[in-house]
């Protein structure tokens, strides 16, 4: 089970940003697929951006393509995601995730304990 550290969650006015962070060993981002998804209680769990194990390509969501950002840090063991124009409907635990490819895509990585979000209108 990787271990993952999640942080710079907040309270942000709608139309604000906020960066995510999220550390781990240096031989698990480089092994692996990395996203950032998020949950809402009550609701499934979704993967809103990840970056392919290879580096080579993104996937965002659709409700958030255009505003988040993911990105490894120079460090090789941070991963960032940074929020743009924030919306209420961004509010959510936000985790850190990280797997094969194939993981990722199916919901069955490995999940952060998380660092919540909540964006006020």
């Amino acid at each position: 089970q990787a271990q993952l550290t999640e942080s710079g969650g907040g309270l942000v006015q709608v139309g604000g940003s906020l960066k995510l962070s999220c550390t781990a060993s240096e031989s698990t981002f480089r092994l692996n697929a990395l996203g950032w998804g998020r949950q809402v209680p009550g609701k499934e769990r979704e993967l809103v951006a990840a970056i392919t194990s290879g580096g080579g390509s993104t996937y965002y969501a659709n409700s958030v393509k255009g505003r988040f950002t993911i990105y490894r840090g120079d460090d090789a063991n941070t991963l960032y995601l940074q929020m743009n124009n924030l919306k209420p409907e961004d509010t959510a635990m936000y985790y850190c995730v990280v797997g094969s490819d194939y993981e990722l895509y199916t919901d069955a990585g490995s999940w952060g304990q998380g660092t919540q979000v909540t964006v006020s209108s």
